[in-house]
Protein backbone atom coordinates (compact mmCIF):
# COMPACT_ATOMS: atom_id res chain seq x y z
CA UNK A 1 0.00 0.00 0.00
CA UNK A 2 1.14 3.42 -0.59
CA UNK A 3 0.98 6.55 1.62
CA UNK A 4 -2.29 8.08 2.56
CA UNK A 5 -3.70 11.07 0.46
CA UNK A 6 -3.32 14.03 3.00
CA UNK A 7 -4.56 17.88 2.13
CA UNK A 8 -2.02 19.05 4.26
CA UNK A 9 -4.74 21.48 6.24
CA UNK A 10 -7.15 21.35 8.98
CA UNK A 11 -9.23 18.67 6.81
CA UNK A 12 -6.86 15.71 8.36
CA UNK A 13 -7.47 17.18 11.75
CA UNK A 14 -10.59 15.23 11.13
CA UNK A 15 -8.96 12.01 10.57
CA UNK A 16 -7.29 11.81 14.31
CA UNK A 17 -10.82 10.11 15.65
CA UNK A 18 -10.61 7.43 13.35
CA UNK A 19 -7.03 6.38 13.24
CA UNK A 20 -6.67 6.60 17.11
CA UNK A 21 -9.82 4.15 17.30
CA UNK A 22 -7.03 1.32 16.95
CA UNK A 23 -6.36 -1.49 19.23
CA UNK A 24 -2.95 -1.22 18.97
CA UNK A 25 -2.71 2.37 19.78
CA UNK A 26 -5.42 2.06 22.65
CA UNK A 27 -3.15 -0.59 23.98
CA UNK A 28 0.17 1.06 23.98
CA UNK A 29 -1.47 3.75 26.41
CA UNK A 30 -2.96 1.02 28.28
CA UNK A 31 0.89 -0.60 28.70
CA UNK A 32 1.95 2.94 29.34
CA UNK A 33 -0.96 4.37 31.99
CA UNK A 34 -0.60 0.97 34.00
CA UNK A 35 2.98 1.39 34.11
CA UNK A 36 3.00 4.99 35.08
CA UNK A 37 0.00 4.23 37.46
CA UNK A 38 2.06 1.71 39.10
CA UNK A 39 5.22 4.31 39.59
CA UNK A 40 2.30 6.87 41.03
CA UNK A 41 0.94 4.48 43.25
CA UNK A 42 4.41 3.39 44.88
CA UNK A 43 5.63 6.39 45.57
CA UNK A 44 2.35 8.25 46.62
CA UNK A 45 1.73 5.37 49.43
CA UNK A 46 5.69 5.63 49.82
CA UNK A 47 5.40 9.64 50.36
CA UNK A 48 2.24 9.04 53.14
CA UNK A 49 4.15 6.58 54.92
CA UNK A 50 7.35 9.82 54.91
CA UNK A 51 4.25 12.15 56.23
CA UNK A 52 3.36 9.26 58.97
CA UNK A 53 0.29 7.75 57.78
CA UNK A 54 0.12 4.25 58.48
CA UNK A 55 -0.21 1.87 55.10
CA UNK A 56 -3.89 0.31 56.28
CA UNK A 57 -5.20 3.69 57.30
CA UNK A 58 -3.69 5.41 54.03
CA UNK A 59 -5.70 2.09 51.89
CA UNK A 60 -9.00 2.79 53.98
CA UNK A 61 -9.21 6.40 52.88
CA UNK A 62 -7.26 6.25 49.32
CA UNK A 63 -7.90 2.43 47.72
CA UNK A 64 -6.69 3.21 44.05
CA UNK A 65 -5.86 6.70 44.18
CA UNK A 66 -3.57 7.79 46.72
CA UNK A 67 -3.01 11.87 47.46
CA UNK A 68 -0.49 13.31 49.52
CA UNK A 69 -2.42 16.67 49.22
CA UNK A 70 -4.60 17.29 52.66
CA UNK A 71 -1.66 15.84 54.48
CA UNK A 72 0.78 17.42 56.72
CA UNK A 73 4.64 16.25 55.68
CA UNK A 74 8.32 16.90 55.00
CA UNK A 75 9.92 18.51 51.79
CA UNK A 76 11.30 14.68 51.12
CA UNK A 77 7.51 13.36 51.14
CA UNK A 78 6.49 15.92 48.75
CA UNK A 79 9.78 15.31 46.33
CA UNK A 80 8.87 11.33 46.40
CA UNK A 81 5.51 12.08 45.52
CA UNK A 82 6.30 14.39 42.80
CA UNK A 83 8.44 12.19 41.55
CA UNK A 84 5.80 9.21 41.23
CA UNK A 85 3.36 11.87 39.01
CA UNK A 86 6.39 12.12 37.10
CA UNK A 87 7.48 8.83 36.31
CA UNK A 88 3.28 8.74 35.39
CA UNK A 89 3.41 11.33 33.24
CA UNK A 90 6.98 10.36 31.37
CA UNK A 91 5.22 7.06 30.62
CA UNK A 92 2.39 8.77 29.10
CA UNK A 93 4.52 10.95 26.99
CA UNK A 94 6.77 7.72 25.92
CA UNK A 95 3.18 6.26 25.28
CA UNK A 96 2.55 9.08 22.82
CA UNK A 97 6.20 8.66 20.74
CA UNK A 98 4.98 5.18 20.75
CA UNK A 99 1.80 6.12 19.24
CA UNK A 100 3.40 8.45 16.84
CA UNK A 101 5.38 6.14 15.59
CA UNK A 102 2.61 3.44 14.58
CA UNK A 103 0.61 6.41 13.19
CA UNK A 104 3.59 7.65 10.60
CA UNK A 105 3.92 4.23 9.45
CA UNK A 106 0.18 3.88 9.26
CA UNK A 107 -0.10 6.88 6.67
CA UNK A 108 2.69 5.41 5.02
CA UNK A 109 0.71 2.79 4.54
CA UNK A 110 2.67 0.14 6.75
CA UNK A 111 -0.31 -1.68 8.52
CA UNK A 112 1.99 -3.88 9.86
CA UNK A 113 4.47 -2.06 12.09
CA UNK A 114 3.92 -3.78 15.24
CA UNK A 115 3.45 -2.61 18.83
CA UNK A 116 6.39 -4.07 19.90
CA UNK A 117 8.67 -2.56 17.49
CA UNK A 118 6.70 1.30 18.61
CA UNK A 119 8.21 0.10 22.05
CA UNK A 120 11.54 -0.58 20.72
CA UNK A 121 11.81 2.46 18.71
CA UNK A 122 10.89 4.52 22.02
CA UNK A 123 13.77 2.42 23.89
CA UNK A 124 16.51 3.60 21.03
CA UNK A 125 14.67 7.88 21.09
CA UNK A 126 13.53 8.08 24.67
CA UNK A 127 16.60 11.15 25.70
CA UNK A 128 14.94 14.12 23.42
CA UNK A 129 11.51 13.08 24.75
CA UNK A 130 12.90 13.66 28.33
CA UNK A 131 15.39 15.98 28.00
CA UNK A 132 13.98 18.30 25.05
CA UNK A 133 11.27 20.30 27.49
CA UNK A 134 13.97 20.15 30.21
CA UNK A 135 16.57 21.73 27.64
CA UNK A 136 13.84 24.43 27.33
CA UNK A 137 13.44 24.99 31.03
CA UNK A 138 17.27 25.63 31.49
CA UNK A 139 16.82 28.30 28.87
CA UNK A 140 14.64 30.18 31.01
CA UNK A 141 16.34 29.42 34.31
CA UNK A 142 19.75 30.24 32.54
CA UNK A 143 17.79 34.36 31.51
CA UNK A 144 16.54 34.29 34.92
CA UNK A 145 20.02 33.32 36.99
CA UNK A 146 21.67 36.22 34.76
CA UNK A 147 18.55 38.95 35.08
CA UNK A 148 19.06 38.16 38.71
CA UNK A 149 22.44 38.97 38.75
CA UNK A 150 22.52 42.00 37.13
CA UNK A 151 19.42 42.87 39.56
CA UNK A 152 21.67 42.22 42.45
CA UNK A 153 24.72 44.18 40.82
CA UNK A 154 22.40 47.22 40.32
CA UNK A 155 21.61 47.48 44.22
CA UNK A 156 25.78 49.06 44.16
CA UNK A 157 25.60 53.04 45.38
CA UNK A 158 25.77 55.14 42.48
CA UNK A 159 27.84 52.27 39.78
CA UNK A 160 24.28 50.17 40.38
CA UNK A 161 21.77 52.94 38.28
CA UNK A 162 24.57 52.67 35.25
CA UNK A 163 24.55 49.28 35.06
CA UNK A 164 20.45 49.27 34.79
CA UNK A 165 20.30 51.94 32.45
CA UNK A 166 23.27 51.18 29.89
CA UNK A 167 22.24 47.92 29.14
CA UNK A 168 18.53 48.04 29.40
CA UNK A 169 18.11 47.46 25.78
CA UNK A 170 19.58 44.03 26.30
CA UNK A 171 17.65 43.91 29.22
CA UNK A 172 14.32 44.17 27.28
CA UNK A 173 15.07 41.89 24.71
CA UNK A 174 16.53 39.43 26.87
CA UNK A 175 12.76 39.44 28.95
CA UNK A 176 11.43 39.67 25.38
CA UNK A 177 12.98 36.30 24.41
CA UNK A 178 12.43 34.48 27.85
CA UNK A 179 8.21 35.16 27.35
CA UNK A 180 9.00 33.91 24.22
CA UNK A 181 10.84 30.84 25.15
CA UNK A 182 7.84 29.98 28.07
CA UNK A 183 5.52 29.92 24.98
CA UNK A 184 8.10 27.28 23.41
CA UNK A 185 7.64 25.16 26.31
CA UNK A 186 4.12 24.91 25.93
CA UNK A 187 4.53 23.88 22.37
CA UNK A 188 7.57 21.94 23.20
CA UNK A 189 4.99 19.54 26.13
CA UNK A 190 2.49 19.27 23.14
CA UNK A 191 4.77 17.91 19.93
CA UNK A 192 7.78 16.91 21.28
CA UNK A 193 6.39 12.97 21.22
CA UNK A 194 5.19 14.08 17.46
CA UNK A 195 9.01 15.60 16.59
CA UNK A 196 11.30 12.35 18.29
CA UNK A 197 8.20 10.07 16.47
CA UNK A 198 8.50 11.27 12.99
CA UNK A 199 11.57 13.32 12.25
CA UNK A 200 13.72 11.20 14.41
CA UNK A 201 15.52 14.40 15.92
CA UNK A 202 17.72 14.63 18.73
CA UNK A 203 17.46 16.88 22.12
CA UNK A 204 18.70 19.29 20.33
CA UNK A 205 16.76 19.43 16.88
CA UNK A 206 13.76 18.77 18.93
CA UNK A 207 14.61 22.44 20.52
CA UNK A 208 14.74 23.59 17.56
CA UNK A 209 11.45 22.45 15.88
CA UNK A 210 9.78 23.80 18.86
CA UNK A 211 10.95 27.37 18.35
CA UNK A 212 10.43 26.60 14.87
CA UNK A 213 6.47 25.80 15.41
CA UNK A 214 6.40 28.44 17.87
CA UNK A 215 7.89 31.28 15.26
CA UNK A 216 6.24 30.26 12.16
CA UNK A 217 2.64 28.47 13.11
CA UNK A 218 1.47 30.00 15.89
CA UNK A 219 -2.25 30.77 14.33
CA UNK A 220 -2.34 27.07 12.88
CA UNK A 221 -1.24 25.92 16.58
CA UNK A 222 -4.29 27.49 17.99
CA UNK A 223 -6.52 26.63 15.27
CA UNK A 224 -5.93 23.18 14.72
CA UNK A 225 -6.30 22.91 18.72
CA UNK A 226 -9.92 24.52 18.70
CA UNK A 227 -10.90 22.02 16.03
CA UNK A 228 -9.57 18.96 18.30
CA UNK A 229 -10.49 19.66 21.12
CA UNK A 230 -14.47 19.14 20.25
CA UNK A 231 -13.77 16.08 18.23
CA UNK A 232 -11.70 14.57 20.97
CA UNK A 233 -14.77 15.51 23.32
CA UNK A 234 -17.96 13.96 21.16
CA UNK A 235 -15.33 11.16 20.13
CA UNK A 236 -15.06 10.05 24.09
CA UNK A 237 -18.24 10.32 24.59
CA UNK A 238 -19.35 8.22 21.82
CA UNK A 239 -16.53 5.53 23.01
CA UNK A 240 -17.59 5.66 26.45
CA UNK A 241 -21.45 5.55 25.71
CA UNK A 242 -20.70 2.44 23.91
CA UNK A 243 -18.96 0.70 26.83
CA UNK A 244 -21.41 1.60 29.37
CA UNK A 245 -24.23 -0.12 26.52
CA UNK A 246 -22.05 -3.05 26.71
CA UNK A 247 -21.71 -2.57 31.02
CA UNK A 248 -25.56 -2.42 31.27
CA UNK A 249 -26.34 -5.09 28.98
CA UNK A 250 -24.17 -7.80 31.07
CA UNK A 251 -25.65 -6.63 34.11
CA UNK A 252 -28.82 -6.87 32.45
CA UNK A 253 -28.63 -10.28 31.52
CA UNK A 254 -26.64 -11.69 34.49
CA UNK A 255 -28.72 -9.27 37.32
CA UNK A 256 -31.80 -10.96 36.12
CA UNK A 257 -33.58 -12.75 39.11
CA UNK A 258 -33.40 -16.54 37.32
CA UNK A 259 -29.57 -15.92 36.82
CA UNK A 260 -27.49 -14.02 39.38
CA UNK A 261 -29.74 -11.62 40.84
CA UNK A 262 -28.86 -9.99 43.86
CA UNK A 263 -25.26 -12.14 44.20
CA UNK A 264 -24.22 -10.12 40.96
CA UNK A 265 -25.38 -7.12 42.78
CA UNK A 266 -23.19 -6.98 45.43
CA UNK A 267 -20.42 -8.03 43.12
CA UNK A 268 -20.62 -5.29 40.78
CA UNK A 269 -21.69 -2.73 43.73
CA UNK A 270 -18.22 -3.51 45.42
CA UNK A 271 -15.56 -3.09 42.72
CA UNK A 272 -17.52 -0.36 41.24
CA UNK A 273 -16.82 1.17 44.94
CA UNK A 274 -13.14 0.05 44.44
CA UNK A 275 -12.88 1.48 41.00
CA UNK A 276 -15.06 4.57 41.77
CA UNK A 277 -14.82 5.56 45.71
CA UNK A 278 -17.61 7.62 46.60
CA UNK A 279 -15.01 10.84 47.13
CA UNK A 280 -13.72 10.53 43.91
CA UNK A 281 -16.69 10.58 42.28
CA UNK A 282 -17.78 13.61 44.52
CA UNK A 283 -14.52 15.71 43.14
CA UNK A 284 -15.00 14.58 39.84
CA UNK A 285 -18.99 16.00 40.42
CA UNK A 286 -17.29 19.55 41.87
CA UNK A 287 -15.04 19.28 38.84
CA UNK A 288 -18.01 18.83 36.68
CA UNK A 289 -19.85 21.75 38.46
CA UNK A 290 -17.17 24.12 37.50
CA UNK A 291 -17.03 23.27 34.06
CA UNK A 292 -19.69 24.15 31.46
CA UNK A 293 -20.81 23.19 27.81
CA UNK A 294 -18.74 21.04 25.60
CA UNK A 295 -16.45 19.83 28.75
CA UNK A 296 -19.61 19.26 31.20
CA UNK A 297 -21.04 16.27 28.65
CA UNK A 298 -17.38 15.11 27.87
CA UNK A 299 -17.11 14.10 31.87
CA UNK A 300 -20.23 13.00 32.06
CA UNK A 301 -20.12 10.84 29.44
CA UNK A 302 -16.95 9.46 31.02
CA UNK A 303 -18.12 9.12 34.25
CA UNK A 304 -21.35 7.48 33.14
CA UNK A 305 -19.64 4.47 32.44
CA UNK A 306 -19.66 3.44 36.24
CA UNK A 307 -22.94 4.10 36.73
CA UNK A 308 -25.04 0.90 36.80
CA UNK A 309 -28.87 -0.30 37.12
CA UNK A 310 -28.86 -3.42 39.27
CA UNK A 311 -30.73 -4.74 41.94
CA UNK A 312 -30.14 -3.85 45.24
CA UNK A 313 -28.04 -6.68 47.30
CA UNK A 314 -29.06 -8.48 50.43
CA UNK A 315 -26.67 -8.82 52.00
CA UNK A 316 -22.86 -8.74 52.76
CA UNK A 317 -20.60 -10.73 50.38
CA UNK A 318 -19.24 -13.35 51.15
CA UNK A 319 -15.42 -14.76 50.63
CA UNK A 320 -15.37 -16.10 47.28
CA UNK A 321 -17.88 -13.12 46.17
CA UNK A 322 -15.05 -10.37 47.39
CA UNK A 323 -12.18 -12.33 45.98
CA UNK A 324 -14.36 -12.15 42.86
CA UNK A 325 -15.59 -8.77 43.47
CA UNK A 326 -11.64 -7.69 43.56
CA UNK A 327 -11.04 -9.49 39.93
CA UNK A 328 -14.08 -7.89 38.41
CA UNK A 329 -13.08 -4.34 39.48
CA UNK A 330 -9.45 -5.06 38.06
CA UNK A 331 -11.77 -5.50 34.55
CA UNK A 332 -13.72 -2.73 34.93
CA UNK A 333 -10.59 -0.54 36.22
CA UNK A 334 -9.13 -1.39 32.58
CA UNK A 335 -12.14 -0.72 30.69
CA UNK A 336 -12.40 2.31 32.17
CA UNK A 337 -8.32 3.16 31.64
CA UNK A 338 -9.15 1.95 27.86
CA UNK A 339 -11.69 5.19 27.98
CA UNK A 340 -8.67 7.40 28.56
CA UNK A 341 -5.92 5.67 26.48
CA UNK A 342 -8.78 6.05 23.56
CA UNK A 343 -8.95 9.90 24.43
CA UNK A 344 -5.23 9.86 24.83
CA UNK A 345 -4.76 8.49 21.44
CA UNK A 346 -7.11 10.85 19.46
CA UNK A 347 -4.58 13.59 21.07
CA UNK A 348 -1.58 11.68 19.98
CA UNK A 349 -2.67 11.26 16.30
CA UNK A 350 -3.91 14.71 16.36
CA UNK A 351 -0.89 15.91 16.86
CA UNK A 352 0.48 13.77 14.81
CA UNK A 353 -0.86 15.30 11.88
CA UNK A 354 -0.27 18.79 13.07
CA UNK A 355 3.11 18.47 12.72
CA UNK A 356 3.29 16.68 9.14
CA UNK A 357 0.80 19.44 7.99
CA UNK A 358 3.41 21.80 9.41
CA UNK A 359 6.32 20.51 8.35
CA UNK A 360 5.18 20.70 5.03
CA UNK A 361 3.73 24.23 5.23
CA UNK A 362 7.01 25.87 6.25
CA UNK A 363 9.54 23.58 4.69
CA UNK A 364 7.81 21.58 1.70
CA UNK A 365 9.47 18.85 3.40
CA UNK A 366 6.36 15.43 3.04
CA UNK A 367 7.05 13.16 5.81
CA UNK A 368 5.12 10.75 4.27
CA UNK A 369 7.61 10.62 1.53
CA UNK A 370 10.49 11.32 3.41
CA UNK A 371 12.04 8.25 4.12
CA UNK A 372 13.29 7.20 7.65
CA UNK A 373 15.35 5.05 9.53
CA UNK A 374 13.67 1.84 9.28
CA UNK A 375 13.44 2.05 5.78
CA UNK A 376 16.93 3.40 5.27
CA UNK A 377 18.28 0.33 6.88
CA UNK A 378 16.04 -2.15 4.90
CA UNK A 379 17.20 -0.29 1.97
CA UNK A 380 21.30 -0.84 3.51
CA UNK A 381 20.34 -4.79 3.92
CA UNK A 382 18.95 -4.95 0.59
CA UNK A 383 22.16 -3.43 -1.45
CA UNK A 384 24.19 -5.81 1.34
CA UNK A 385 22.17 -8.89 0.14
CA UNK A 386 22.65 -8.01 -3.65
CA UNK A 387 26.40 -7.05 -3.52
CA UNK A 388 26.70 -10.46 -1.74
CA UNK A 389 24.59 -12.53 -4.31
CA UNK A 390 27.12 -10.69 -7.10
CA UNK A 391 30.23 -11.69 -5.51
CA UNK A 392 29.26 -15.26 -4.85
CA UNK A 393 28.57 -15.01 -9.15
CA UNK A 394 31.57 -14.01 -9.42
CA UNK A 395 32.83 -16.44 -7.65
CA UNK A 396 31.35 -19.18 -9.32
CA UNK A 397 32.00 -17.42 -12.81
CA UNK A 398 35.52 -17.71 -11.78
CA UNK A 399 36.06 -21.52 -10.81
CA UNK A 400 34.13 -22.39 -13.81
CA UNK A 401 37.04 -20.68 -15.79
CA UNK A 402 39.50 -22.28 -13.36
CA UNK A 403 38.19 -25.19 -14.05
CA UNK A 404 37.99 -25.14 -17.51
CA UNK A 405 41.66 -24.14 -17.85
CA UNK A 406 43.21 -27.01 -16.29
CA UNK A 407 40.75 -28.77 -18.52
CA UNK A 408 42.91 -27.44 -21.01
CA UNK A 409 46.02 -27.53 -19.49
CA UNK A 410 45.28 -31.39 -19.36
CA UNK A 411 44.03 -32.31 -22.92
CA UNK A 412 47.69 -31.56 -24.47
CA UNK A 413 49.44 -34.08 -21.66
CA UNK A 414 46.29 -36.67 -22.45
CA UNK A 415 47.80 -36.38 -26.22
CA UNK A 416 51.25 -36.38 -25.39
CA UNK A 417 50.85 -39.43 -23.18
CA UNK A 418 48.68 -41.33 -25.88
CA UNK A 419 51.61 -40.43 -28.41
CA UNK A 420 54.49 -42.05 -26.52
CA UNK A 421 52.95 -45.67 -26.09
CA UNK A 422 52.30 -45.53 -30.51
CA UNK A 423 55.23 -46.39 -32.66
CA UNK A 424 57.38 -43.32 -32.93
CA UNK A 425 57.89 -42.86 -36.77
CA UNK A 426 53.72 -43.02 -36.61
Amino acid sequence: MGPMDLYFDVRDIFRAPRLALSGKKIWIFMVGNLGGFILYWVFSYLSLAMAGVSFSDAINQYGLYPCLFGNEAGWIAWITYFIGIEAWILAIYLACTAVTRVTLKQLKGNDFFSAGDAWKYVCKHWHPVVFAPISIVLIIVFFMVFAGIFAFMGKIPYLGEFIFAFPYIFYFFGSVFTIYTAFVLLVSLHYTPAIVGTYEEDTMGTVFQSYSITWSQPWRVIAYHIVLIPLLQISVYLFSWAWKAGFDLINYVFGCNWFMGAKLSGMVNYATSLVCPGWLCSFFAECIGCLTGCFNICFQGCLSFLSCSVPATSGPLSGSETVAGVLLAISIFLVGLSILSYGLSIISVGETLMFIIFKKKSDDDDLLQRKDEDELEEDMDDEYNFDDEDNEVESDNSEGGLEDDNAEDESPSDDINSGDDSDPEE
